[in-house]
């Protein structure tokens, strides 16, 4: 097949699924074309089958604020003309899904019919999606869509919720590369953060409200009272600052290091003992995947789809958003214990290999087959 993907190109959960499903696909022969306004953080490498055109706004003085969908529908179309795609597959309701529809209606002027597919990954529904500026356009783009998918049944019930939905939508859960993301032994480098062998906690986010990452820092604080550790901050965003401040006031920056944004982030996965995400809403949780394939166990809130990934007593624990005292409790029981440690390490993996790329690959492809051949008929 010839497939389109458009997406955000940031290391946003969105664009790294979008990425790395991409490049999966293209290792199974599929040809896949990337339309986006950057080249994705993700895609690292290319191959006879991975293609990248950008989209370029108009930088004309007349706009306050650069129409991207219009530039982005112009895009779809050039590119669905000259590389015969099959199908358009959009990540993320806003503006991709509009601007899918809009590049399909143009595209019908040249008799080339396009199903499009879009994917709800989660605040394009719960936060940007649900304020109504863009409900109406968000139900609408989603209704006309060919195919609908959603990440997690948790977010496949907030849509039905929020929205007034007629389509079908199809949970295809996140998925993790296992031949990327592995533990792998890295003792001089854990050493070089934890010289006297203190446990390794680790957080990785964009640093946005959303996803409590004072909390963080509060609850790290706790468990170094009774466990020496050290806590990694991986990312960067809005709440840095204040995380960095209220680890001064907390009295332990020292035992904090803030990493910013990291692309081998496996190999820092590979020396930690604990994630920890307390965030507000998770519509899957792919960075506490990443960490469970790393044999990582996970701290994390009961909110979203979350409780879909980390199992209670198995790969972690579930606390209520804000229980700071109640997750730091759980992460001392976790870590107090080496053997207890390493048996949680050892679910974590286990749980993570559920939700291999070659497990979910399949389901993709069947789903674009499906579509493409309703499609075909609809319009023969």
């Amino acid at each position: 097949m010839k497939i389109g993907i458009v997406c955000y190109p940031t290391f946003g959960g969105s664009g790294v699924v979008a990425t790395e499903l991409g490049k999966g696909l293209a290792d199974r022969g599929h040809q896949i074309h990337f339309i986006t306004y950057n080249q994705p953080v993700r895609l690292d490498f290319f191959s006879e089958n991975l293609f990248y055109h950008e989209v370029s706004v108009s930088k004309y003085p007349l706009f306050d604020f650069p129409p991207y969908e219009l530039a982005l529908a112009s895009r779809m179309v050039d590119v669905v003309r000259f590389e015969k795609l099959d199908v358009l597959h959009v990540h993320y309701a806003i503006p991709h899904a509009s601007a899918a529809f809009m590049a399909k209606q143009i595209l019908t002027t040249y008799d080339i019919h396009i199903p499009v597919i879009t994917t709800l990954h989660g605040t394009d529904i719960t936060l940007v999606g649900n304020d109504r500026t863009y409900k109406p356009v968000v139900t609408f783009s989603i209704n006309q869509s060919d195919g609908v998918t959603s990440v997690s049944e948790h977010l496949k019930q907030d849509t039905y919720r929020f929205f007034d939905i007629t389509r079908d939508i199809k949970v295809i859960t996140n998925f993790i590369d296992l031949k990327r993301f592995i533990h792998t032994p890295k003792e001089h480098f854990k050493k070089a953060i934890a010289p006297e062998g203190e446990k390794i906690l680790i957080h990785t986010s964009n640093f946005r409200r959303v996803k409590r990452a004072s909390d963080v820092v509060r609850i790290f604080a706790k468990v170094n009272e009774q466990i020496p550790s050290k806590l990694l901050m991986v990312g960067d965003g809005q709440d840095r600052p204040e995380c960095e401040q209220l680890a001064r006031d907390l009295g332990v920056s020292q035992d904090v290091r803030f990493l910013g944004k990291q692309d081998a982030i496996e190999e820092i996965l590979s020396v930690s003992d604990l994630f920890l995400m307390p965030s507000q809403s998770e519509s899957f949780g792919l960075a506490a995947l990443e960490a469970m394939a790393c044999r990582v166990p996970v701290i994390s809130t009961n909110a979203g789809g979350l409780p879909e990934l980390n199992i209670e007593g198995l790969t972690g624990y579930l606390r209520d958003v804000g229980d700071v005292d109640g997750m730091a409790e759980q992460a001392i029981y976790i870590l107090q214990d080496q053997e207890r440690l390493n048996q949680f390490k050892e679910n974590a993996l286990i749980h993570a290999r559920k939700f291999d790329l070659a497990n979910i690959l399949p389901e993709y492809e069947n789903f674009y087959m499906q579509v493409i051949e309703s499609s075909k008929k609809a319009n023969s």
